[in-house]
């Protein structure tokens, strides 16, 4: 995550997903995992927020404080710390580390931070590690490595983890990614929540089912043609 993306189309969709978790009573935990600015074009995409009469009706508390925060030029997650927006929510805002050891301390200091929540949400620049970019190297502040959801997952939290789409068949790519992360939660459902540029998975803990259930229903109902489930 960077703040230069804040209020984008991805965020919308993002923090109203989130918006409807924390509506079913489950403490959130959120883990930005930012990385810094870079000053590239991306998080541009807020073509959105000049159609407030496609988008707003979705969730019009949120929509108008985007659309602030962007048309102010103040585009920083601190916008949506806060209690209206986000009940019953705790954040970590460190920047993560490329350097293994510093990014083992960063979890540490993350999931102690979070321990009180219910769901975890994971928020990566990418999502979830590649082959390519093994932990330690440069640039893998942007992955979250399968260990690092396991030890999320033994503190019997459920979780959530942001995840660009690759340029792959994306109907497979969610399919396989799925079935890998199910043996990474063990006892967990994993359900794929897709939007048109990302998707988000989710692997909820046996404990949580009715509350996840209803979050997914009220996802279904509020945000039906934007968010969809496989």
């Amino acid at each position: 995550m960077k703040n230069q993306y804040f209020g984008d189309i991805n965020d919308y969709l993002k923090y109203g997903l989130l918006r409807c978790f924390a509506e079913t009573g489950l403490r959130i935990g959120v883990c930005w995992m930012l990385t810094p600015d870079d000053g590239r074009s991306d998080g541009r995409k807020i073509a959105y927020l000049t159609k407030p009469n496609l988008w707003r009706e979705y969730d019009p508390v949120l929509y108008d404080t985007l659309s602030k925060a962007v048309t102010n030029r103040a585009r920083h997650v601190r916008h949506v710390q806060k209690p209206a927006f986000l009940p019953n929510t705790l954040f970590f805002s460190e920047l993560v580390p490329d350097n293994r050891p510093s990014r083992e301390v960063w979890l540490s200091k993350a999931l102690a931070k979070l321990a009180r929540a219910d769901l975890l949400f994971f928020d990566p620049d990418n999502g979830i590690e590649i082959q390519s970019k093994p932990s330690g190297r440069t640039g893998s502040c942007k992955y979250l490595y399968w260990d690092e959801i396991e030890l999320a997952w033994v503190r019997r939290a459920s979780l959530i983890v942001f995840q660009h789409f690759p340029r792959q068949n994306r109907e497979q790519y969610v399919s396989r990614l799925a079935s890998q992360l199910a043996r990474h939660v063990p006892g967990g459902d994993v359900v794929p929540l897709i939007t048109s540029n990302v998707v988000y998975f989710l692997a909820c803990q046996p404990r949580h089912k009715v509350e996840i259930s209803l979050a997914v229903e009220m996802i279904a109902k509020m945000w039906s043609g934007q968010i969809w489930t496989r």
